[in-house]
C-alpha cells in the first residue's frame, strides 16, 4: 500500500476522458459498433481498454485499484469527467490543496512509468505545451443512468468478498462478446450487473487464497457466457 500522508488526505480525484458517446441518447447508444467504440477521442488504446473507456468501467476498475492500493475508502475517491486527458488523477488534503498530475494523452507514458519505476527514462512523447491549449474541462461525475459500468464498480466494492472478481470476469467476457458482434453496447453493463446478481455467493467471505479467486472467475465467466446463450 503506498502512502498518501492519510491523516491530512481529502479524497483521490480520477479523471475520465467520457469516451466517445459522452452525452448520447440511450436509443443513439443501441446502434453503437464496435467500430465506433473503438475510436477514443483522445488515447490510443488496446481493443479491450478503448471499450472499457467507452462504458466508463475502465474508471470503475480505476476506483477499484485506488481503494486497494491507497487505503482510502470509497467515498473519498471522486470521477470527474475531463475530455481532454491532461490530468489524469488529483490529489486533494484537507486544507484545500490540490496536487493534479499532468500529461500528454499517450499511452507510451505510464508504460514507461511502469518499466522504469521508482526512476524515469526518456520518451518520444510530445512535451505538454499548456500555453498551446490553452484551457481545459472539467465536469461531473456522469449519472448512474448514463455510466452503469462505473456504478457497478462502486457497487461491487461495497458488496466486499470477491464480488470485485466478480464484476472483472463479467466484464472481460461482456467486452469480448460485444467486440465479436454476439451482443450489443448496452448488454455489456446489463451482462455485469447479471452476473454480479447471480454470484452473491462469491460475497460471502473475504478471499482466501488464490485459488479461491480463480475458481470465482471461472464461475463468473460461465455465468456470463450463460447470460450470452440466452440473449
Amino acid at each position: 500500500m503506498l502512502s498518501l500522508h492519510g491523516h491530512d488526505l481529502d479524497r483521490l480525484i480520477l479523471t475520465a476522458s467520457g469516451g466517445p458517446f459522452r452525452g448520447w441518447s440511450r436509443a443513439r447508444l443501441q446502434r453503437v459498433t464496435p467500430a465506433m467504440a473503438l475510436s477514443h477521442p483522445s488515447w490510443q488504446m488496446g481493443r479491450k481498454i478503448s471499450i472499457d473507456s467507452a462504458t466508463l468501467m475502465n474508471k470503475g476498475l480505476e476506483v477499484i485499484e485506488a481503494f486497494h492500493l491507497f487505503g482510502v475508502t470509497a467515498e473519498q475517491i471522486q470521477v470527474v469527467v475531463h475530455p481532454e486527458s491532461i490530468v489524469h488523477s488529483l490529489v486533494a488534503y484537507r486544507d484545500g490543496s490540490v496536487l493534479a498530475q499532468l500529461g500528454t494523452p499517450d499511452m507510451r507514458t505510464p508504460i514507461a512509468v511502469a518499466l522504469a519505476w521508482p526512476e524515469r527514462i526518456t520518451t518520444a512523447v510530445s512535451p505538454l505545451d499548456l500555453a498551446r491549449l490553452g484551457q481545459l474541462h472539467f465536469f461531473a461525475t456522469p449519472d448512474p443512468s448514463d455510466a452503469p459500468c462505473l456504478a457497478l464498480a462502486y457497487q461491487a466494492l461495497g458488496q466486499g468478498g470477491m464480488a470485485t472478481t466478480v464484476l472483472n470476469a463479467a466484464n472481460e467476457v461482456a467486452v469480448a462478446a460485444f467486440l465479436a458482434e454476439k451482443i450489443g453496447f448496452l448488454d455489456i453493463a446489463r451482462l455485469v450487473e447479471w452476473t454480479l446478481e447471480k454470484g452473491e455467493i462469491a460475497f460471502s467471505g473475504s478471499c482466501g487464497s488464490i485459488e479461491d479467486i480463480v475458481q470465482t472467475d471461472r464461475a463468473s465467466r460461465r455465468q456470463a457466457e450463460e447470460w450470452i446463450a440466452r440473449h
